[in-house]
């Protein structure tokens, strides 16, 4: 392996870990309007997409798992938020209203508006809704009912029948607020903290 080779790797693999929020955004970019945390998520999937793809957190890597079996698509920018355990052992999911697909390993600073309940195969699967910063599309959504009504269904149908063609049950238990989402948030990065030793 190359030099440059040795150096992409070490740069992939470092990509995701130990991540603050990131620079602030450019002045006047965009008006910020809610309490909630600026945080940082890395994409795995971008909007739009069939792949599946995965972060290996051990090496930094990422692979593509597979393409869906069904004729559906993304609706958002998918990814994790770094330094957190959820319920299920894997880092806390996490969905970006993005209006243009990213690409997986990119880092996005999200402004949390609320979380999607779910269960993958009989265990929770939350995903953290977020908001992009420096959007402008999305600067005034504070809160989840500033979210269109539709985009919601959207993506509770996506992950309703995302995975019926490889006979792997989901169960979709609806949106819950922004309080909720920042309380899972809070939990999944003391679970982090804890296991670490942080």
């Amino acid at each position: 392996m190359s030099n440059t080779e040795d150096g992409v790797s070490a740069f992939v693999s470092r990509t995701w870990r130990g991540l603050g929020p990131g620079p602030p955004p450019t002045a006047g970019s965009v008006r910020q309007v809610s309490p909630a945390p600026i945080i940082t998520m890395v994409v795995e999937i971008p909007r739009g997409s069939r792949n599946k793809y995965e972060l290996d957190h051990a090496t930094g890597e990422i692979y593509l798992d597979r393409m869906l079996f069904t004729a559906t698509r993304y609706p958002t920018d998918y990814g994790f938020v770094p330094d957190t355990i959820a319920e299920d052992g894997d880092p806390l999911d996490a969905l970006a209203l993005v209006s243009e697909p990213t690409f997986p390993g990119c880092h996005i600073r999200i402004r949390p508006v609320g979380l999607f309940l779910m269960e993958d195969q009989g265990l929770p699967d939350h995903k953290l809704l977020g908001v992009p910063i420096g959007e402008p599309v999305w600067a005034e959504v504070e809160r989840l009912e500033d979210v269109p009504h539709h985009l919601l269904r959207e993506i509770e149908h996506f992950f309703a029948v995302y995975k019926e063609l490889e006979a792997k049950k989901t169960a979709v238990l609806g949106w819950r607020d922004l309080e909720e989402a920042l309380d899972v948030l809070a939990r999944s990065q003391r679970a982090h903290a804890d296991q670490s030793g942080a």
